[in-house]
């Protein structure tokens, strides 16, 4: 179990590090700072990806650390549905894999709930 939950921590932690910091502070996903534009406006599109990039590595930082692990659960659901129901209305066009980006999402939520509350609950019951 506890090997279980360092790899899902390292995935999920890795998820946010590779979207925030190499997707939207670095901007080598020139799609992300699109779909910000779109979503919330091109005057401060660019301080917004950023911005954004910088949650999402103290997210990451937050994931890691296993404080609060089911609020931070809860926040990363929140988080990834409302940013993809968002862009599955608003921006489809320029999703990785369009529409189906929702699918993906799903997924990645599942895993977090798996990890914060099914595997925290198994781990804190063998003790």
């Amino acid at each position: 179990m506890k090997a279980i939950n360092k790899i899902l921590t390292f995935f999920i932690a890795s998820v946010w590090i590779v979207n925030g910091f190499f997707c939207k502070i670095l901007h080598l996903v020139p799609r992300h700072q699109q779909i910000v534009s779109r979503i919330l406006g091109d005057n401060y599109s660019n301080i917004l990806t950023n911005s954004i990039g910088i949650l999402e590595i103290l997210m990451a930082v937050w994931v890691v650390s296993g404080i609060k692990r089911r609020l931070n659960s809860i926040t990363q659901i929140l988080v990834i549905g409302i940013m993809n129901i968002l862009e599955f209305i608003l921006t489809p066009d320029l999703l990785l894999w369009g529409r189906a980006n929702l699918l993906f999402a799903f997924i990645f939520i599942i895993i977090i709930y798996y990890h914060g509350f099914i595997l925290n609950k198994k781990i804190t019951t063998s003790h």
